[in-house]
């Protein structure tokens, strides 16, 4: 995966999601699946195949969002040599 380019709000809203997806939503999804679990036989039971899709696509999600991080470039404007003949990404003038 090439360089990914964030602004320091960019980058704070990734961090902030994975941190969401590891915490609060693996644990309602848990919750969810230990719930459908009690409900009886699991293999015609809606509830618990939502929530293993669920898991899935939370799981896949953790993964992309840690790849994206491990090639995440900062761009702060504020270190930025101001040359108006030169055009650089986070250009806006």
């Amino acid at each position: 995966m090439s360089n990914q380019y964030f602004s320091p709000d960019g980058l704070k809203k990734i961090k902030e999601e994975l941190e969401n997806r590891k915490t609060e939503l693996r644990v309602d999804i848990s919750r969810r699946i230990q719930e459908a679990k009690s409900l009886g036989d699991i293999s015609e039971n809606a509830e618990y195949q939502e929530a293993v899709a669920m898991q899935s696509f939370n799981e896949g999600r953790i993964e992309e969002l840690e790849n994206i991080l491990k090639n995440a470039v900062l761009i702060n404007n504020g270190d930025m040599p101001h040359h108006h003949d030169l055009v650089e990404i986070g250009s806006t003038e």
